[in-house]
């Protein structure tokens, strides 16, 4: 199963789910598709889409999912790493009226270069993007919390 989160950004974000769309009719996605579509409008006969899911749900589909496609928000990308699931980031983008600004298309650009995540800027890529995840080894995220922690009690202590 293939799950598809676009955040709760009250702007709509069409453009990704008729991709994803694109590529079911394609026979590239040939497996069930779920999307938490949020303020999107696009309706398909070809995937589950819902606006809204409780959180024990969304949970539950990050879980059993194969591969998380979602948008560049910093949240859901952690919680596909911190899942252990492969993602792709498509970042929402201005011009497309599907955020206020490109800030987006930098969290997936860093994540990518970093090795945790597949960056597709251009939804045209997408297919072959979903394709290649098969073999892509994505990098084990590592918290540092701890460490951020002891430099925060440290200065703490010492201050």
């Amino acid at each position: 199963m293939i799950f598809v989160t676009l955040g709760t950004q009250d702007k709509q974000f069409n453009r990704l789910i008729k991709a994803i769309d694109k590529e079911i009719v394609a026979g590239t996605i040939k497996e069930e598709v779920i999307v938490q579509s949020g303020y999107s409008t696009y309706e398909s006969k070809n995937m589950i889409i819902k606006k809204m899911i409780p959180l024990a749900e969304f949970n539950e589909y990050v879980k059993k999912c194969n591969l998380l496609i979602t948008h560049a928000g910093v949240g859901s990308i952690m919680t596909g790493l911190l899942n252990n699931k492969k993602v792709i980031a498509v970042a929402r983008k201005r011009a497309f009226h599907e955020h206020n600004n490109d800030h987006q298309l930098q969290i997936a650009e860093e994540f990518d270069k970093m090795g945790y995540i597949k960056h597709v800027q251009n939804l045209d890529n997408l297919g072959s993007a979903i394709k290649d995840i098969k073999k892509f080894k994505p990098k084990k995220y590592k918290s540092n919390n701890n460490d951020f922690v002891k430099v925060v009690s440290d200065f703490i202590d010492n201050n």
